[in-house]
C-alpha cells in the first residue's frame, strides 16, 4: 500500500518531487518501466520520470532492503541500454524509520565496478520543506519531528487551504495512510476529516480492491472447496482482510460494517487484535 500511495504522489505531483529532489521544477513525464524490460514484480515499486535530458527514478522503501545496491546499478544499466543519452538521478527514500545499517548503503561494488545512487531517510529530513509544495504534504509526518501529531495538525490544516477538491482529497489519503507509519488510527482520525477523503481515488481504489478481491476469493473458495458452507468461510476470511485493511487506511468502522457486513463489534475486535 505504502509503495502504491508513493507512486501516486510521484506521477501526480512530478514538479513537486522534482523541485525537492532535483532542486528545481524541472517538467517530467512518466517512463513505462516495460520500456526497460524490467521484472514485472517489481514494477509496481519503480517510478521513472523523464524530461528531455534526464531520467528519474526513485524508489520509496518501508524497510531496509540488502539487495538495494545492486538493483540500482541493475536499473541504471538498463536505462542506459534504452537511453544512453540521457543523464539519470537514482534516489531511495526511506520511509520508516531504522537503525539498520542498509538503510545508510548507498554504493554497489563488485571487483572493479562501483555504482552510488543517493539515499534519502525521510525521519532525517527537516520537516518545513515539504510544506512549500502541496504534492510533498503527505511526508511532512515521517520527516525529523518529535511531535507527529502537531505536524499532522500543520499538514491538515496545510490541506484545507487547497482549493481544488480533488487534489485536496487526494493529498488527504495519502497522508492518512503514510501516517499509519508513525501514529495509531484512532489519532489520525481525530486529526484528518473522513469525509474529505472518501472523494480521493485512493479511496476508492481500495474500495474497488476490496470488492474485486471478494468476488476473487468467493470463486476460488467455491472451485477449492465444492461446497457451500467452504465458499461461505471463505467470504468470511476475506471480509476481515478486507476489513484490516480499510482500517489500515483510515474507514471509520461503520462505513467498514456496511462494506463488508461484519458488525461492528467484530470490526473492533480485528481493530484490537492490529494494534496488540
Amino acid at each position: 500500500m505504502f509503495d502504491n500511495i508513493c507512486k501516486f504522489i510521484a506521477e501526480n505531483f512530478s514538479d513537486d518531487l522534482a523541485t525537492w529532489l532535483l532542486g528545481s521544477p524541472l517538467s517530467l513525464t512518466v517512463l513505462d518501466p516495460t520500456e526497460l524490460q524490467l521484472d514485472p514484480i517489481r514494477a509496481d515499486s519503480l517510478i521513472f520520470l523523464q524530461s528531455e535530458e534526464l531520467i528519474l527514478h526513485t524508489e520509496f522503501q518501508t524497510d531496509p532492503d540488502s539487495k538495494i545496491p545492486f538493483r540500482m546499478l541493475d536499473y541504471r544499466i538498463r536505462v542506459y541500454r534504452r537511453h544512453p543519452q540521457k543523464q539519470m538521478r537514482q534516489v531511495v527514500i526511506y520511509l520508516r524509520r531504522s537503525d539498520s545499517p542498509l538503510v545508510q548503503e548507498n554504493t554497489f561494488r563488485l571487483g572493479e565496478t562501483f555504482h552510488s545512487f543517493q539515499v534519502i531517510r525521510l525521519w532525517e529530513e527537516n520537516t518545513p520543506q515539504f510544506f512549500h509544495h502541496p504534492g510533498l504534504l503527505p511526508f511532512a509526518i515521517l520527516s525529523n519531528t518529535d511531535d507527529p501529531e502537531q505536524v499532522l495538525s500543520l499538514v491538515s490544516r496545510s490541506l484545507e487551504t487547497i482549493s481544488q477538491k480533488q487534489v485536496q482529497s487526494n493529498l488527504a489519503a495519502a497522508t492518512s495512510i503514510l501516517a499509519g507509519l508513525v501514529l495509531n488510527r484512532e489519532t489520525i482520525k481525530k486529526i484528518l476529516r473522513s469525509d474529505i477523503m472518501r472523494e480521493s481515488v485512493i479511496y476508492q481504489d481500495i474500495l474497488e480492491e476490496g470488492r474485486e478481491e471478494g468476488r476473487e476469493e468467493g470463486r476460488e473458495e467455491g472451485r477449492e472447496e465444492g461446497r457451500e458452507e467452504g465458499k461461505e468461510e471463505g467470504k468470511e476470511e476475506k471480509a476481515r482482510q478486507i476489513a484490516l485493511k480499510m482500517l489500515s487506511a483510515g474507514f471509520p468502522i461503520p462505513e467498514i460494517a456496511q462494506f463488508t457486513d461484519l458488525s461492528p463489534d467484530a470490526i473492533k475486535e480485528l481493530q484490537r487484535q492490529q494494534h496488540n
